[in-house]
């Protein structure tokens, strides 16, 4: 009978906002340029990583790591379902869903940890100045970003495997606009206890652990920054931190609203909601912000519009 169940589903069908047809074309335009200017900025951001010799430093190759698990993870979350819109298909193989869960869920978890280390690099540079460039070598930091994305990556092989793995009963009807784990995972006619034991322990692993990580190099930093006489150098020490707290508390906010709210609350449309603010807006804010806390990244932006012109169409100066 499992079996049978499992050989019946060959594609997947998604609701979507079908119960909100007066804003799907609001919506699609939204996600559109949601995903445009994501793609925009985070290559922006990767391209003058690479080229400016100013930004070979640690943080700035973490977070052009940031910015490439942003691009995948948009991508897998948001081009299906563009693609379905214009095409008026909703619909998605099994396959296809397969990976489109995996993927969205390797980047959102390498984020998790990679968003830690990325903390700590904080730590180091403002309570360890002088040590900073021996403790967070090239060698060290190409580690912890492998660390990171191997973390990721089989966390959510195990995820997308224990879900998909199990009888589906012949319900195919996802409701949702992508294959969220957790609107998969209602579809399964058997006792799902085993899975989401399996996936609480992920969440547990990939969510409140780096969070304490967060927390506690936090608290070291500013401990630190109000040890500082200078108000100037107060003020300094806190804006290198300004932008990777803000898109701390941003994709925290949201994946914990997501993964670990309480039974009780069970809507899947504020679900879908919360989704999208996570696949779409967060992605896309993250260089945003980064380039508006940080005068390196500014004036690295300067640079590529001077060298390119064609650029300063694309991209809005700062002054």
């Amino acid at each position: 009978m499992v079996k049978a169940n499992l050989t019946v589903i060959s594609d997947f069908i998604f609701l979507g906002f079908t119960d909100y047809p007066k804003v799907k074309v609001i919506i699609f335009v939204l996600c559109l340029l949601m995903y445009l200017i994501t793609l925009l900025g985070n290559i922006i951001l990767i391209s003058i990583t690479i080229l400016d010799s100013h930004l070979h430093k640690p943080m700035y190759f973490f977070l052009s790591n940031l910015s490439f698990l942003d691009i995948w993870y948009t991508s897998s979350a948001l081009t299906p379902m563009l693609a379905n819109f214009v095409s008026g298909r909703n619909t998605i193989s099994f396959s296809g869903c397969a990976i489109q869960m995996y993927f969205s869920l390797a980047m959102g978890s390498t984020e998790c940890v990679l968003l830690s280390m990325m903390a700590y690099d904080r730590y180091v540079a403002i309570c360890n100045p002088l040590r900073y460039p021996i403790i967070m070598n090239k060698s060290v930091c190409v580690q912890i970003a492998a660390g990171s994305w191997v973390t990721g990556c089989l966390t959510a092989l195990v995820e997308t495997m224990s879900v998909l793995h199990q009888p589906l009963c012949g319900n195919s009807i996802i409701n949702h606009f992508t294959c969220e784990i957790l609107a998969v995972l209602k579809l399964v006619c058997v006792d799902t206890s085993r899975v989401q034991l399996i996936m609480l322990v992920i969440s547990v692993v990939l969510l409140p652990m780096p969070m304490l990580l967060i927390c506690i190099s936090y608290a070291f930093i500013l401990f630190n920054i109000l040890s500082i006489s200078s108000v100037d150098g107060r003020s300094k020490a806190f804006s290198t931190c300004a932008a990777h707290l803000t898109v701390v508390v941003l994709f925290y906010g949201t994946a914990l609203s997501m993964y670990l709210k309480p039974s009780a609350v069970d809507s899947q449309e504020i679900d879908k909601f919360i989704a999208l603010i996570y696949a779409g807006l967060t992605p896309m804010l993250n260089p945003i912000i980064y380039s508006l806390q940080n005068k390196e990244v500014k004036a690295a932006v300067k640079k590529l519009l001077i060298r390119n012109p064609l650029c300063a169409f694309l991209i809005p100066s700062s002054k």
